[in-house]
């Protein structure tokens, strides 16, 4: 059997004082002290709020994440113009694929020489980076003009898209009413492509008023978009 604890009255407890006497060893701040932790932490405190003053606050980055997250994603403007580059030169190069396969559809060529349409799609591939190298508005594009403004440059840049989309489109009109098929399959792709391009390049109202020169262009000569 289980033995029973016998009861114990208040009467019965012995009370003691606290021992005030304090801690018999070192203790962690006392430690801290002898080993000259907290004047390493000032130290190295001040050592930081010396630096933070000398940086400007426009140069101090906001964020940590938000600092790697540009250094990350940020190209430089030249690596950024070539990749833009190619973009619209493989762009345009398979328009032109498809404007030369329609132009033949168009006449009725039934055999399709395939290599001959993908050697002239890699030369406006060629030729369209080179152009739109030299002639889309970049940062890193210095622009036709030297020692022009920006704005300057931009005017100059629209005046140029302008007038090339109005003699692509005009002249597209008129070799396709006017020459014969054999002119129209040569030179209808590359123009085609030249307008869609000068186009796009264009602001809206100068878009607007390349595509009116074209209808009343059309329309003057009595020509005929069937």
């Amino acid at each position: 059997m289980a033995r029973k604890r016998e009861k114990q009255s208040a009467s019965d407890i012995k009370l003691e004082k606290p021992d005030r006497s304090g801690p018999s060893e070192k203790t962690l701040l006392q430690l801290a002290e002898e080993r000259g932790l907290f004047d390493q932490v000032k130290q190295r405190e001040d050592e930081i709020a010396n630096k933070a003053t000398r940086i400007p606050t426009s140069s101090r980055p906001q964020t940590a994440g938000h600092g790697a997250r540009d250094s990350e994603a940020g190209l430089p403007p030249g690596v950024e113009r070539v990749m833009e580059t190619l973009l619209w030169s493989v762009s345009l190069a398979m328009l032109h694929f498809t404007f030369d396969v329609l132009v033949q559809h168009q006449y009725s060529i039934d055999s399709i020489v395939w290599p001959k349409v993908c050697m002239r799609s890699g030369e406006a591939f060629l030729v369209f980076g080179l152009l739109v190298y030299v002639l889309h508005p970049h940062a890193a594009n210095p622009g036709l003009v030297p020692g022009l403004s920006a704005p300057s440059q931009a005017v100059v840049q629209q005046v140029m898209f302008f007038a090339a989309s109005i003699f692509a489109g005009c002249y597209l009109i008129h070799i396709t009413n006017s020459f014969g098929y054999m002119a129209v399959m040569k030179q209808a792709p590359p123009i085609g492509c030249l307008w869609v391009w000068s186009v796009i390049e264009l602001e809206l109202h100068w878009a607007v008023f390349s595509l009116a020169a074209a209808g009343i262009f059309l329309w003057q000569k009595g020509y005929s978009i069937k």
